[in-house]
């Protein structure tokens, strides 16, 4: 699916902010990500490509929603395990962020750069690991400027 053709949400969710999500809003995406699918799937499934899509446009916690069934599927210390992680906390982060919190932003920060410094690949799931470390940084400089 193409990025203009994605279930775009109407709204972003920020707790204490906007509305929830209806129940079962991300279900059919998240059902794209199958416990029995190799990497290389998962990397191509709706869950994850509309997850990075939601992550790049500032929909913080649909992102994350739609990562955590393709962390969920893949194997327990692997290196695409480590990159889920670090993508779902990065969202996290950005939405603490949002949510006028820098202290919980930076310390999710820290916790993205340890995973992704554990990372031996220059590209995991079809990701590359420095243009994710960039925004990182962008995420870290903005947290410990609101401090």
């Amino acid at each position: 699916m193409t990025g203009a053709a994605r279930d775009v949400p109407e709204h972003a969710y920020v707790p204490g902010q906007t509305a929830r999500h209806a129940e079962g809003r991300f279900v059919p995406i998240c059902a794209t990500a199958q416990l029995d699918m190799s990497p290389a799937q998962l990397a191509q499934s709706e869950a994850f490509c509309t997850g990075l899509f939601y992550l790049q446009r500032g929909y913080f916690w649909e992102a994350h929603e739609l990562f955590e069934p393709v962390w969920m599927a893949l194997e327990e210390g692997s290196e695409e395990r480590r990159l889920l992680q670090a993508l779902i906390q990065l969202a996290n982060a950005q939405l603490k962020l949002r949510m006028q919190r820098p202290k919980a932003a930076s310390r999710l920060c820290i916790m993205v750069r340890g995973l992704l410094e554990k990372l031996t690949g220059a590209r995991v799931m079809g990701q590359d690991i420095s243009q994710i470390m960039a925004r990182l940084e962008a995420v870290e400089a903005r947290a410990y400027g609101e401090l």
